[in-house]
Parts: C-alpha cells; sequence; structure tokens
C-alpha cells in the first residue's frame, strides 16, 4: 500500500489535438519551430478558445479516467490555452468541475503567462498588463486558482514579464510556481527561488547553483520526463545537483496536447528511472510526498495518522515493481478518502 498517486504539473483541460505538429517534428521540426509557424500553444489557444465550457470538461475526463484507474489521487490543472479573460476563467471552471464528477482531488494553477496569443504579436508587456493580470485577479475574485505559474523562456516570457505577475500574485496571497530552464537557462529557477515558489519545472538547463537556491527556498524541483521524451531532448535535467543540495523532486506527466501527451503516472515513473537514473524510491516520492508539496498539500502524499485516507493498494511484491514495469498496472484497490 502506498499514498495515492498525485500528478502535480497537468495541462489536461485542452481543446483538440496537435498529431499533426507530432508528425512535424518527427520530420525535422523543432519544438520553436513549430512554435514560431504558428503551431504549438497557440494551435490549442484557437482550439480553445473554440470550445465551450462543457466541451473541456467533457475532453478532459477520460484523460482523468486514466489517472484514476492508475491510483491518482490528486492532480493539478492548469489554465494557459486561454490566452484571454474568458477562455481562461472558462478553463480554471472545467477544473474545478472534475473534482464534482469524479473522485479525485483538483488543484488548479492560474497560467495567463503561458504564451502569446496572436492578436498581441510582439507586445509581451501589453499582454501581460492587458490579459494576464486582469484575468488572474478575476480569476482570484471567482475563487478559481489555487496558484499562480507561468512560462519563462525565449518563445515565452522573460524573468521581468514573469516578476509582474508574481508581485500580483503576492499581493493576492496565492502561492507560485513556474516553467523554468526548459529551452535554455534565462534564470527562471533563481527567480522561482527568489519568490520562494513551491515548485520549479522541467529544468533541464538548470544546474548546481540554481539547484542550491532552490534548496534554500524550500521549492521543489518537478521533473517532467514526458516532455523530454516527447521532444527527443537530449539535456538532462540535474538530477545528481539536486540530490547533492537535497531539493525534494516530485514527478509529473505534464498532460498536454504538445509536448507531453502522456496520462500514465506509472509511465513517468518508469521514465524518471530509465532517462533519468533516478531510483524507484525517488520516483514514488516523485508521485506521492513531494507531489503533495508542489501543490501544497499538508494532509495527502504519506501515510499517517491524521492524513486524508487516499491510498493505493498494489498487486506488487516489491515498490520498485512501480517504476520498473512498463504499460502494466498492478492497481488492485484504489481508497479515495477513506472510501473504496
Amino acid at each position: 500500500m502506498t499514498p495515492g498517486l498525485i500528478d502535480c504539473h497537468t495541462h489536461i483541460v485542452h481543446g483538440g489535438d496537435r498529431a499533426r505538429e507530432f508528425e512535424m517534428r518527427l520530420e525535422g521540426a523543432s519544438y520553436e519551430e513549430v512554435a514560431r509557424a504558428g503551431g504549438g500553444i497557440v494551435s490549442t489557444v484557437r482550439a480553445t478558445r473554440a470550445a465551450s465550457e462543457e466541451a473541456l470538461l467533457a475532453s478532459a475526463l477520460p484523460r482523468i479516467d486514466a489517472l484514476i484507474a492508475e491510483g491518482g489521487t490528486g492532480i493539478e490543472v492548469k489554465s494557459g490555452y486561454g490566452l484571454d479573460v474568458e477562455t481562461e476563467l472558462a478553463m480554471l471552471r472545467a477544473a474545478r468541475r472534475i473534482a464534482q464528477v469524479r473522485p479525485v482531488r483538483v488543484r488548479t494553477s492560474f497560467l495567463g503567462a503561458h504564451a502569446l496569443p496572436p492578436e498581441f504579436a510582439d507586445r509581451h508587456d501589453a499582454y501581460i498588463y492587458e490579459v494576464c493580470l486582469p484575468a488572474l485577479e478575476a480569476a482570484h475574485a471567482e475563487g478559481l486558482a489555487d496558484a499562480v505559474d507561468g512560462f519563462c523562456e525565449g518563445i515565452a516570457f522573460t524573468p521581468d514579464q514573469i516578476a509582474r505577475v508574481f508581485d500580483r500574485a503576492r499581493a493576492l496571497g496565492l502561492p507560485v510556481k513556474l516553467h523554468a530552464e526548459q529551452l535554455s537557462n534565462l534564470g527562471g529557477a533563481r527567480l522561482a527561488a527568489r519568490y520562494r515558489a513551491v515548485s520549479a519545472d522541467h529544468l533541464e538547463y538548470a544546474n548546481a547553483g540554481d539547484a542550491a537556491a532552490m534548496a534554500e527556498a524550500g521549492t521543489v524541483a518537478v521533473i517532467l520526463p514526458g516532455a523530454f521524451y516527447t521532444l527527443r531532448e537530449t539535456q538532462l535535467p540535474p538530477i545528481a545537483a539536486f540530490r547533492k543540495a537535497g531539493v525534494p523532486m516530485a514527478l509529473a506527466t505534464d498532460c498536454n496536447p504538445g509536448s507531453s501527451p502522456m496520462t500514465s503516472l506509472l509511465l513517468t515513473m518508469n521514465m524518471g528511472a530509465t532517462l533519468f537514473r533516478m531510483t524507484p524510491e525517488e520516483c514514488l516520492m516523485g508521485t506521492t510526498a513531494y507531489a503533495a508539496t508542489a501543490l501544497g498539500l499538508t494532509d495527502a502524499g504519506t501515510i499517517r495518522a491524521g492524513l486524508r485516507a487516499d491510498l493505493a493498494v498494489w498487486d506488487v511484491a516489491t515498490p520498485a515493481e512501480l517504476a520498473y514495469r512498463i504499460g502494466f498496472n498492478p492497481l488492485w484497490k484504489r481508497i479515495f478518502g477513506g472510501r473504496l
């Protein structure tokens, strides 16, 4: 028996798919080339804006069911595919409704600073002030956001632009987290540490100095092997540096239609072990205790008297089997809030 698994980084609510872009990358186009050609995140924005709140919820539920079937009891869901006030709120409302129709805990993250929509081409600052910050205020007023996220990257937003969003989050009393150092090192991990973010995520291009800053701040490193695998990356996240600095490492699917169309935490654990040489124990901690920490949850992720009884019972001989097997689900029973 283990704690129920927690997927602490997903974009599981979205419109459409990007199977054609998957083909394009196989034909030689890079993730950045696809994005700069109007594909990538922006193509999902078009599909998400065209979908109703009901459609967004309906399309997410099969992916949620896949998580539950593998012992998942908690999930984080981000906005970030609307990039206008109305659609960002619709995504967060759909995310909140997941917990009303499925036995799973949901934590939401406002990700307005995810990409630049076409109507704001080359006007990053204007987008932050005219769309992102007003959408954040509206989401907070409606009680739709548990945290605030951003994408700090050359194809997204600079550290200074993200800092403006984080300043507003701090004023609203919301914790922050950050997509950082995925494609390059722009100082996102240290920015996250400066704001004492609950997590910094991706981190392929992070270094030992970033790890030290995150350790001092208590920021969890969320490792996302699905994106590394899908994008055929070669830059490995600095797992050894995180270990040495004492940075907690969580693992998550990064479920999204473009760079990580994955819904399996068990496969994520196997990838963490196989691709990044994380130990099976680290993989299990990364999808339970440290995943809970990355979401600010204090009543889940471990088995202890007084906590929620969110548990998974497995038909395995040792915990290492959860990371060892590929494409096999050994879940025997799932217990959510003390109920089978």
